[in-house]
């Protein structure tokens, strides 16, 4: 849709491949490889991002399943789950406090992955689940902060999908009968037309029927 885009990963051959598929469809992409819990890396992405000359989206997608296989919290050795907390809600949440000028130029929409296991406390989760419970707080809060100066703020639960992730929380199953992640392609097509404003503070499920799994978060 004409988008310039930039996208981020820790490793660099895997980003530099998605950056070229990308490419192949006519896109205008930077990749800046990284990690997102580092202070330095999110200011280098908002700069770049400041050079292109606006900030339309801000999409965060980085996280971490944490200790695998996943333990009960009974279990849970507390250093990890620091670290975990650190990628899947202060990193996205220093990411928005950067990049909230630009955000606020553009009137733009900020997009933070959630999961079922924010809502279903299963067994092993809870550390995910945790994170991502936190994380789903945090934007209902920064949808009410933000209404006023025109930036939007969705949580979006993709559902189960065969990557890499699920796979590694289900080690040595058979995950072939998931979906793969272009099954979201037709919700993220209708929200990019939306007006962030009009769209903001919702929980959306991404694989849901003209998301009737949407709720007020």
């Amino acid at each position: 849709q004409g988008f310039d885009l930039i996208v981020s990963a820790r490793h660099v051959d895997a980003l530099a491949a998605t950056a070229a598929e990308l490419k192949q469809l006519d896109a205008h992409v930077l990749y800046l490889a990284g990690d997102v819990g580092q202070a330095r890396h999110r200011t280098q992405l908002v700069q770049a991002a400041r050079q292109l000359g606006r900030l339309d989206i801000l999409f965060n997608n980085a996280s971490t399943l944490g200790v695998t296989p996943l333990p009960t919290l009974a279990h849970y050795p507390l250093e990890q789950l620091e670290q975990a907390l650190e990628i899947n809600v202060l990193a996205p949440l220093g990411l928005i406090q950067e990049a909230l000028p630009l955000l606020q130029e553009s009137g733009g929409l900020v997009v933070n992955i959630s999961s079922d296991a924010a809502l279903g406390g299963y067994a092993g989760w809870g550390g995910y689940g945790a994170s991502k419970a936190a994380l789903d707080l945090i934007s209902k809060t920064l949808a009410n902060e933000l209404h006023d100066v025109g930036v939007g703020v969705v949580s979006v639960d993709p559902g189960d999908m065969r990557t890499a992730m699920h796979q590694a929380a289900f080690p040595g199953e058979d995950i072939s009968d998931r979906p793969l992640p272009d099954v979201t392609l037709p919700f993220w097509a209708w929200l990019l037309a939306q007006c962030p404003v009009d769209v903001s503070g919702q929980r959306y499920q991404a694989q849901g029927e003209i998301w009737e799994g949407s709720h007020q978060l």
